[in-house]
């Protein structure tokens, strides 16, 4: 089913200003390439404007800035708003929430809910779920076929678990999460003592928090505490395959992209970013408002806010091989280069005599 949307409405809910008719309805948002009559569509690139100038979109969001650079030659309505990517962002939650199928309420009978679980009335629990004893499944809670909610798990209101996603005893997500397929949450952290050259495992008796809004990728695992408790705060953003160690604690609003790998006890701040396949070992202190570049490996606390970026540019394999061996050598380069600081001395304090 598509429904058709007023840009008038949007303007209401999410504020803009209109250069045109209020009545225009659209029926989706599209990219500026592919959009027609009936799509609104962004500009959050100025590099784009000449494409969005040329769009055959009803409508365009866009900034003042954009405006003034393009308005007299895009043939559509504009609506002006601050940010114009943020603003996509709202009006695509709406267009999806119209077109959304509501989930069934109610336990699929090829479900399994324990007797001791407390299950909302409201919640939608899918075909071949299992749900272990003191669970708690809060209010419009969905889960979707095969997840498998371990005893005494917490799961707050309106939060969406995909099929196949795994929650292991005593973990608590707060309210309107997403946890996507195949993800698993409290499993063993990796904590072995060496006897002899033998590993002895330590159980991993903690829990893993996880709070309000917090959105966790495919098949990312974050895992229990050793003893105290693994903490995710209020919206953070966890792409895809994204390994999260034991009693990590990381801030709120912080966003990783797929890949990242936190070895356990790291403490990150609130707002940070993480690019791509970009590492932090244990034991480490990220303050609030730390950027990582992708593929960094972040080896030591960082202190101050700011963009961080540790990785060689890609390079020729044979050009890579001259530089990773001049980088072998620096430290006898670094000798000699004292001893002749020590000799020009010396010969420089002779002269002076």
């Amino acid at each position: 089913m598509t429904t058709s949307i007023r840009l008038g409405e949007l303007v209401d809910r999410f504020g803009g200003q209109l250069t045109g008719s209020p009545e225009i309805t659209v029926t989706g948002i599209a990219p500026l390439s592919e959009a027609g009559e009936q799509h609104i569509t962004f500009l959050s690139n100025p590099k784009l404007r000449h494409q969005a100038a040329a769009t055959q979109a009803a409508a365009l969001i866009l900034t003042q800035a954009d405006f003034e650079q393009i308005g007299k030659d895009y043939a559509g309505i504009c609506l002006i708003v601050p940010q114009p990517y943020v603003y996509f962002a709202r009006a695509a939650q709406y267009f999806a929430s119209l077109n959304a199928i509501p989930a069934t309420t109610g336990v699929h009978p090829a479900a399994w809910v324990s007797p001791q679980a407390i299950v909302a009335a409201t919640a939608s629990i899918g075909a071949n779920v299992s749900i272990d004893a003191e669970a708690v499944i809060g209010e419009h809670v969905v889960i979707k076929p095969g997840a498998v909610i371990g005893r005494g798990v917490v799961i707050g209101d309106n939060s969406l678990i995909h099929a196949n996603v795994s929650i292991y005893d005593y973990c608590v997500l707060g309210q309107r999460c997403i946890v996507h397929s195949g993800a698993v949450i409290g499993a063993d952290g990796f904590g072995f003592a060496n006897e002899k050259g033998q590993w002895i495992k330590i159980p991993q008796t903690g829990r893993v928090l996880v709070g309000d809004d917090v959105e966790i990728g495919a098949n990312t695992s974050i895992d229990r505490g050793a003893l105290a408790d693994t903490i995710i705060e209020e919206g953070v953003k966890l792409d895809n395959q994204i390994q999260i160690g034991h009693n990590c604690h990381i801030g709120a609003h912080t966003a990783m992209a797929g890949c990242v790998g936190v070895a356990g006890s790291a403490k990150i701040g609130k707002y940070c970013t993480f690019g791509g396949a970009a590492m932090v070992l244990g034991h480490l202190t990220i303050v609030d408002n730390v950027h990582i570049s992708s593929a960094s490996m972040v080896s030591r606390s960082i202190l101050e806010p700011g963009q961080y970026t540790g990785f060689y540019p890609l390079a020729k394999n044979a050009d890579w091989e001259k530089t990773a061996a001049i980088v072998r050598n620096l430290s006898g380069m670094r000798e000699k280069m004292r001893y002749l600081e020590k000799t020009m001395k010396t010969l420089t304090e002779k002269d002076h005599e």
